[in-house]
């Protein structure tokens, strides 16, 4: 199975910092966004990962490439723990595949712009800006993972989802699992799914959350999903298509909690948490933070 992931969003949301740099290349302390991402997948076991890009995008697909220069240097200057840190960029086993999305139509279209990669095969979508903290759990084991093998047991798509208060539903894709009291690591049958209700008709407040394992049948109704929310083609809608066709569906609630890192506040929240466990700045951010006026 081989995952996806769009990056070729303009990341509007973190303007004026993504003129020029991908929010995907974002760093969170010492590594950019999008490689706790691919490192999430390759957890999983998952070793083919398709990146769906856009022309402004060069940068991710140098981030994951081999540079000679700078490994040259870096091993005559004898920084071998630099030198491994950047030779491991790329989980082992993993292949990284590029291919550009021709217009920017929606999540839905730049999906479908993966298939000639994917084939007629069950597949596996992640967003790039939602950040799972896995403090709490373990990724060989939880969240992507336990989707990967839910799915390989019963062959019922998996959507990951997370409650979000009421008054925030309408920025999300919700999920109606008939009722169900999910708790973390939990699976739930969908009974039906809609992209970003009115507060007052959103069936639940489990808001999908970026992580999606999909049966190869998605594909026909990707295609046949017509402009939605936004003059968008919608994965969500496809996905719905798919359900009242007949299509099993599950949720998965998250193991852990996300950060939102295609919003400001989301990745200021996860470069402190992140540099507070780091190794090597940890305790002195800490005793920044501490003695921070505000």
């Amino acid at each position: 199975m081989k995952a996806i992931i769009p990056v070729a969003g303009l990341g509007t949301r973190m303007l004026p910092a993504t003129k020029a740099i991908p929010k995907e290349m974002l760093p969170i302390v010492d590594k950019p966004m999008i490689q706790y991402i691919v490192d999430e997948i390759a957890a999983a076991g998952i070793k083919d990962i398709v990146l769906v890009t856009h022309g402004s995008k060069n940068s991710i697909e140098n981030h994951f490439d081999t540079q000679f220069e700078l490994e040259s240097t870096l091993e005559t200057r004898v920084k071998r723990q630099l030198l491994d840190e950047v030779r491991s960029i790329t989980p082992p086993g993993v292949n990284i595949m590029h291919i550009r999305q021709g217009k920017a139509l929606g999540l839905g279209h730049a999906i479908l712009s993966a298939k000639p990669m994917i084939g007629d095969d069950d597949f596996v979508v992640v967003l790039p800006d939602v950040l799972i903290d896995n403090l709490a759990s373990n990724p060989a084991q939880d969240n992507l993972a336990a989707m990967v093998q839910r799915f390989n047991d019963n062959a019922a798509c998996q959507i990951m989802v997370n409650p979000v208060p009421k008054e925030r539903v309408s920025n999300f894709g919700v999920v109606d699992v008939n009722g169900s009291s999910l708790s973390s690591g939990q699976f739930a049958r969908i009974q039906a799914l809609v992209e970003k209700p009115a507060t007052a008709d959103a069936p639940s407040n489990l808001a999908i959350t970026g992580r999606y394992v999909l049966h190869k049948n998605v594909w026909k109704q990707l295609a046949a999903t017509t402009p939605g929310v936004g003059g968008e083609i919608q994965l969500t809608d496809a996905i719905a298509g798919y359900l009242h066709a007949g299509g099993a569906i599950e949720a998965y609630h998250i193991a852990d909690r996300t950060f939102d890192c295609g919003d400001k506040l989301g990745l200021a929240m996860a470069y402190v948490e992140h540099a507070l466990r780091h190794k090597d700045i940890g305790q002195e951010f800490a005793e920044f933070l501490r003695g921070l006026k505000v």
